[in-house]
Order: structure tokens, then C-alpha cells, then sequence
């Protein structure tokens, strides 16, 4: 099982919380124990397992990764002008390996899965669910 979900992102760094929509889709499919793989169809941007009650971790999360990688950097060589974007989606990694059991994405007390923008804002931006049992 596979599903493709898309979004639209309204800042040029931003983190989404994408929990409720997988975990919604996984509760409509016949699957009880496996696991969920979730990736993301860019290359400036990523997916992250993080902390989903504080907002200011996604604040603290984008801030960082702005100090260690500044939008324009003098010896940048990439023509877009997007570098830093595709170091943070490297750094942050383009998917997250999940288990599921008894229908459930299996993630701790403060845990969701974030889309991670890094060359916003975008239309039409995508990930992708598999689902294996």
C-alpha cells in the first residue's frame, strides 16, 4: 500500500506536523503490526521525527540549522541560490522508517512527524506513505 499526500507550504523554512494525516490513512487500511515508511519527493526538503508539543522546538530546530547553514554563503556555487536548502534536507535526511502496531504508528509521548520546508513557500509539495506488513 502507498499513498501519495501533497501540501502547500507558506514560509521559506517551516516545519508541518504530518502525524494525524498518515496516521488517519494507516487506520483505513487493512494493516495491523508492520511499518510505514515516509519520504519526501524533494531535494530541499525532508522529513523529521521530533518533538510535537513545544512549538518553540520547531522554532529552536529551524533557527539552528539557519546558524549552520546561512541562506547566502560567499562561496556558494549552486545557480538556484538554494544551497542551504539542500544541506538542510541532507542533514535532516529525506525519510523516516516507522512501526506500526495494532493499526498505530508506534511513537513516543511527545513524538510527530514533521515536513520540513527548506526553499518555501511551495505549492504542490509531496510525500509519500508505504505501508509493509
Amino acid at each position: 500500500m502507498i499513498k501519495k499526500f501533497t501540501l502547500t507550504t507558506t514560509s521559506r523554512d517551516e516545519m508541518i506536523d504530518i502525524t494525524s494525516n498518515i496516521q488517519d490513512w494507516i487506520a483505513g487500511q487493512d494493516i495491523q503490526d508492520g511499518i510505514a515508511v515516509v519520504t519526501s519527493l524533494h531535494t530541499t526538503a525532508g522529513i523529521t521525527v521530533n518533538e510535537n508539543a513545544d512549538p518553540d522546538v520547531k522554532t529552536d530546530f529551524l533557527m539552528r540549522l539557519d546558524e549552520v547553514y546561512p541562506w547566502e554563503h560567499p562561496k556558494d556555487r549552486h545557480a538556484e541560490g538554494n544551497t542551504a536548502s539542500h544541506l538542510k534536507t541532507s542533514t535532516v535526511g529525506h525519510a523516516q522508517t516507522l512501526v506500526i502496531e495494532d493499526g498505530k504508528l508506534v511513537l513516543g509521548t511527545w513524538q510527530g512527524i514533521y515536513f520540513c520546508e527548506f526553499d518555501g513557500p511551495r505549492h504542490n509539495r509531496s510525500y509519500l506513505v508505504k505501508l509493509m506488513g
